[in-house]
C-alpha cells in the first residue's frame, strides 16, 4: 500500500468529481457542489470528509461531525462525541485495510464516536470495536446505531 495518510478533504470540484464514485454520493455532496456554484463555499474550503488518496485517485473516505455535548442521547456521561457517515472505499481497493485506517484516525480524538451500520456492515463495525446500542424506538428511528466507547465512557441507558 503506497500512501495511508488521511487526509481532511478539500471542498473543490477536484473533490466533488472524485465522489461521484462512491455509491453513497447524495444530498450532501450534492448540497456542496451548489454551494460552491453559488460561492457560499470558497473553493478549498474544509469539509467535514476525509480521505485516503492512492497516488492522485480518492480510493477511500469517511464524513466526522463533531456533535455538542448537549445533544448526546447515546454516552455516559454526555459529553461531545463524534459521528462518522459514509464511509466508503472503492471496490478495487476494498480489503487492503483503507476502511480500518480511516476508523483508526476518528478515534484518535479520543471522544466516543457513533455511526449508523449498514446491515453489511455490522461486522466490519464490530471488528472495528463498536458495540450496537440497546435500541431505543424515539432515538433511533430506525437506524442502526453502533459506537465505539473510549476508556470511561459507557452507554446512556434511556429513562424509559
Amino acid at each position: 500500500m503506497a500512501n495511508t495518510t488521511v487526509e481532511r478533504l478539500k471542498v473543490n470540484y477536484k473533490t466533488l468529481e472524485e465522489f461521484k464514485k462512491f455509491k453513497e454520493y447524495g444530498v450532501q455532496e450534492l448540497s456542496m457542489l451548489e454551494d460552491l456554484q453559488a460561492n457560499i463555499v470558497e473553493n478549498d474550503s474544509v469539509s467535514p470528509f476525509y480521505g485516503i488518496y492512492y497516488g492522485d485517485k480518492l480510493v477511500a473516505r469517511m464524513s466526522l461531525y463533531q456533535r455538542d455535548s448537549k445533544y448526546d442521547l447515546y454516552f455516559n456521561p454526555p459529553q461531545s462525541y463524534l459521528e462518522l457517515w459514509k464511509l466508503e472505499v472503492l471496490p478495487n481497493y476494498q480489503l487492503k485495510g483503507y476502511g480500518k485506517i480511516l476508523v483508526d484516525f476518528a478515534k484518535e480524538f479520543g471522544l466516543p464516536i457513533k455511526t449508523n451500520s449498514r446491515i453489511k456492515s455490522q461486522g466490519f463495525w464490530e471488528k472495528m470495536g463498536f458495540e450496537p446500542l440497546t435500541y431505543d424506538v424515539e432515538r433511533d428511528l430506525g437506524e442502526n446505531p453502533m459506537v465505539w466507547l473510549p476508556e470511561g465512557v459507557s452507554e446512556q441507558k434511556s429513562n424509559s
